[in-house]
């Protein structure tokens, strides 16, 4: 299996752990071979982000209660969006803001400065709300954050 680095990651939240992803504003700089291939990216308000976890050095659990909270249910690693995952690939749906050449500025991306980003994709589509289940627990957390936010 071979998998291509096409870019990276360059944002002012450093390299640590972060609470307020949503609104860290990255770069994505696309190695120039690349330019090309984003023509008219900037059509579309979001993009999926797969980067690789560089800055993930803990062994792999098979299960964890999710954010490390244990006020939330053990679950499986697969069912949770932990960064500890056995290939280190992660996903990011973000808002893409604006393209200049090879340069890509996104806001929301969870990924540390430095990240290799593996592909884009547009984001074309999502089900409708009354199609998608989620545990009761991921509405929980989605109030609280959503309560964070408000306070702002």
């Amino acid at each position: 299996m071979e998998i291509k680095q096409i870019g990276y990651v360059r944002n002012q939240a450093g390299r640590r752990r972060y609470d307020g992803w949503r609104d860290v504003v990255s770069e994505i700089i696309i190695d120039p071979e690349y330019t090309e291939a984003l023509y008219r990216l900037e059509e579309f308000s979001h993009i999926y982000v797969l980067f690789y976890l560089h800055e993930m050095y803990r062994p792999f659990k098979m299960k964890i209660h999710p954010t490390g909270n244990p006020e939330y249910p053990l679950m499986g690693a697969f069912a949770t969006r932990t960064p500890n995952r056995p290939s280190r690939i992660a996903l990011t749906l973000c808002r893409l803001l604006s393209r200049e050449d090879n340069v890509l500025i996104v806001k929301g991306l969870d990924a540390f400065d430095g990240s290799p980003v593996l592909d884009i994709k547009p984001f074309t589509s999502s089900p409708r709300e009354d199609e998608v289940r989620l545990p009761e627990w991921v509405m929980k957390l989605r109030k609280e954050r959503n309560g964070k936010e408000s306070s702002k």
